[in-house]
């Protein structure tokens, strides 16, 4: 078959295909309760190209596979490739939809490991934290220099109290 032919064999093809979707289009698809009229005209149509695709592809490679490269076209499915063939992702763990998945696996797990031990109610957990408390905790990181300063102020007051006693005293007795 020179290339003419197997163009025109690929271009009958398409029409008999656009002729079958539009007899899909205009009428439903026959269902199993109703009796198949075998004479009517769309019927023998739909054989006929059914026939005349199956002998084309059975004597030579189809059009598609010869002229279409693979890339973005599918031959089986006479589509375009959609998607991904492999996953774009070599670990499908490492991904954060599996990991927010795997936490909430873990919390629901968490909550049935409390309600089976049904204890009463713990009230520690009931109590809420004060609303300061977190001010509190970076107060005592500031105040470890502070209250450090603050102890040798003390002890060198008292120092010079001392000494200013004892020179009362040696003066008293001098």
């Amino acid at each position: 078959m020179s290339s003419h032919e197997k163009l025109s064999a690929a271009a009958n093809d398409r029409k008999a295909r656009l002729a079958q979707l539009k007899s899909l289009k205009r009428k439903q698809a026959p269902t199993s309760d109703e009796p198949e009229a075998a004479d009517s005209p769309s019927l023998q149509l739909q054989a006929e190209t059914s026939d005349a695709i199956v002998r084309a592809e059975a004597d030579t490679p189809s059009v598609a596979t010869t002229y279409l490269s693979g890339r973005n076209y599918d031959p089986t499915t006479r589509n375009v490739k959609l998607g991904f063939d492999n996953l774009p992702i070599s670990d499908p763990t490492n991904t954060l939809e599996y990991k927010a998945q795997q936490l909430a696996l873990e919390t629901k797990a968490q909550q049935e490991a409390e309600k089976a031990e049904d204890k009463g109610l713990d009230l520690f957990k009931l109590q809420p934290k004060k609303p300061n408390w977190d001010l509190k905790r970076d107060l005592e990181q500031k105040m470890k220099s502070l209250d450090v300063q603050t102890e040798n102020a003390i002890a060198k007051l008292v120092r010079e109290r001392v000494e200013a006693q004892k020179a009362i005293q040696d003066e008293d007795v001098s």
